[in-house]
């Protein structure tokens, strides 16, 4: 997902484009994988999730190693289209898997844990684009992705025959494969709360990453540091995610979802205000690393919503869910490499701030509205 993000500067260099045409590459994927979000959630609700998971996964080594095989540009944002439209099924059927194995008292600490392997995977993707940046081909991120996906696929098709009956749950067929789709999807809309969590998760993807985005190239031109060292400090960002996820039970515990949502936005603002408007990079320290525990204490309490929206629709609920973020995601990063190049990177990190404060409050409200009727 963010392995681009600090190849962004390099790419325009590389290609001769603005950029802002670059961040093109980000937006492709992001729309992409929202998009496949209304194909997959019935996938894996009519075929198992974990088997649909795991041919994704296959799926995904393929379209990594087009990405670094892509000649030029545009089929470059081709073939990150495909990938983006591969990637869809594993994070989104994976919450829905947990939210079928795991009560609901227990979920939100399981959640939690299952960041942790997103966390690495956020952290090591910017870090892993920047040195590639810097020290090697923009294209070697691309085959060693494509290597990975191999092995995880192999290894989760030999689990899947081992898994109990109750973990390979899948629907029987209810008639055609569109109308189905259609129906689950009316179904999670039909229900109020869920359309407000949808419509706020939207909202989260357009302000946080059509600021998270361009962290990198804002370090890189505004303060002048390397793309290797943006992206350790945007890695950073995950850091903060691991303190949420090693204290997630006890956070959870005292503050509950409106306080997880109140503080973890707020958190999120003023860590984007610092990285956007500090007069030096070392702002951006604290700024990521105080993002990211921020990030995953909002984001945390959105997914656990998302999985209690529509039980007997799991799998339909939490990839409309994701399809949310993802789109909202492409229509900040579009906005923003559009604006990019006449605001500059802070102004655009600003306004992220403060869109991310508005969105959180007005969840933390909606929440504790709902908890009390």
């Amino acid at each position: 997902m963010r392995v681009t993000d600090a190849l962004l500067p390099h790419l325009a260099t590389e290609f001769s484009i603005s950029l802002g045409s670059a961040s093109n590459i980000i937006t492709c994927f992001a729309i992409a994988y929202g998009v496949a979000q209304l194909f997959f959630g019935p996938l894996g609700d009519r075929f198992g999730k974990y088997l649909v998971i795991a041919w994704a996964c296959a799926a995904c080594a393929v379209t990594a190693t087009l990405c670094g095989l892509a000649p030029n540009f545009h089929t470059l944002l081709v073939a990150r289209l495909l990938a983006g439209s591969t990637a869809a099924a594993i994070i989104p059927l994976s919450m829905a898997w947990i939210g079928d194995v795991i009560d609901y008292e227990n979920r939100q600490s399981v959640l939690a844990r299952f960041l942790i392997g997103q966390i690495l995977g956020l952290s090591t993707g910017v870090l892993l684009g920047g040195f590639a940046a810097d020290h090697l081909n923009w294209r070697i991120p691309f085959f060693g992705i494509g290597v990975g996906f191999a092995i995880i696929s192999t290894v989760l098709m030999s689990v899947n025959g081992r898994l109990p009956a109750h973990a390979r749950l899948r629907r029987k067929p209810e008639g055609h494969a569109l109308k189905t789709m259609l129906t689950g999807f009316s179904q999670v809309l039909a229900k109020p709360w869920a359309r407000r969590v949808l419509g706020t998760v939207f909202l989260e993807g357009v302000f946080l990453y059509g600021a998270f985005a361009f962290i990198a190239s804002h370090l890189h031109q505004v303060h002048g540091v390397s793309l290797t060292k943006a992206g350790s400090l945007v890695m950073l960002f995950g850091f903060g995610g691991f303190l949420f996820a090693m204290f997630s039970g006890r956070l959870v515990r005292r503050l509950g979802e409106v306080g997880l949502a109140w503080i973890g936005g707020s958190t999120m603002a003023a860590s984007l205000l610092a990285i956007g408007a500090g007069p030096s990079w070392l702002w951006a320290i604290p700024g990521c690393f105080m993002a990211g525990f921020g990030f995953y204490m909002f984001h945390n309490t959105l997914q656990i919503n998302a999985t209690q929206m529509a039980p007997e629709r799991r799998g339909v609920a939490v990839s409309a869910f994701a399809s949310c973020f993802f789109l909202g995601q492409s229509v900040g990063i579009s906005i923003g490499g559009m604006l990019i190049e006449h605001t500059g990177t802070s102004a655009l990190i600003v306004a992220g701030s403060a869109g991310v404060l508005i969105v959180a409050l007005n969840f933390s409200r909606m929440r504790s509205r709902s908890l009390r009727a």
